[in-house]
């Protein structure tokens, strides 16, 4: 008997379809003009479907957004978690992961600060909203586990102190003076940080 998935029908097809469509097509314009300056006309024009359609996978152009950037999120996520196997220094295997967060919010800016505005001011229970909370609770397990690595850390403190640095990397990604900061600097930045924290 196999117990293999039943191939999708024609409906799930084209819904998935129309998905894929509208997520190449925000993707594009966003990272061409900035998601403050398209309109989720031209979005649903770009992927040949009518706006009633587009807002019934998602209301809002931050919902939109949210839609493009957690999968690239996620992905670069998992980056940084398979570059940190790679580094036995604690110090440096959270860089690892932090350097590819930082570089994926920084391909378009605005779109990245925007991105973290949904994320921290948007609706928790919307289900583009919770994926991106769980790419943050993913990121924080993982740079928690990291910091077990280092015996003179109590293990019961990793979780708390991971997300001490959640909040010191999406901090320094968002503040306004940060604008103009390359992905190394700002990477750089946020390792002083994670360093101070760090038993010496």
């Amino acid at each position: 008997m196999s117990f293999a998935s039943a191939p999708l029908g024609r409906r799930e097809r084209n819904k998935q379809e129309k998905l894929d469509r509208i997520i190449a097509a925000a993707a594009a314009l966003f990272a061409e003009h900035g998601v403050d300056e398209v309109t989720t006309q031209q979005i649903a024009d770009a992927a040949d479907i009518g706006t009633g359609t587009l807002f019934l996978y998602a209301k809002t152009k931050g919902e939109l957004l949210l839609l493009v950037q957690n999968t690239h999120y996620a992905h670069a996520l998992d980056r940084g978690i398979a570059a940190a196997e790679t580094e036995p220094d604690v110090l440096d295997a959270i860089t690892a992961v932090v350097a590819q967060v930082v570089a994926c919010n920084r391909v378009q800016v605005d779109n990245g600060r925007t991105y973290l505005r949904e994320m921290v001011f948007g609706d928790p229970t919307e289900p583009r909203h919770r994926a991106a909370l769980t790419i943050v609770n993913r990121t924080e397990a993982a740079i928690a586990t990291l910091l077990q690595r280092d015996p003179r850390i109590p293990v019961a403190d990793t979780a708390t102190l991971a997300h001490v640095v959640s909040a010191v990397m999406f901090l320094e990604l968002s503040v306004t003076a940060n604008i103009g900061a390359t992905p190394d600097a700002l990477t750089a930045r946020i390792r002083e940080h994670v360093r101070a924290l760090l038993p010496r």
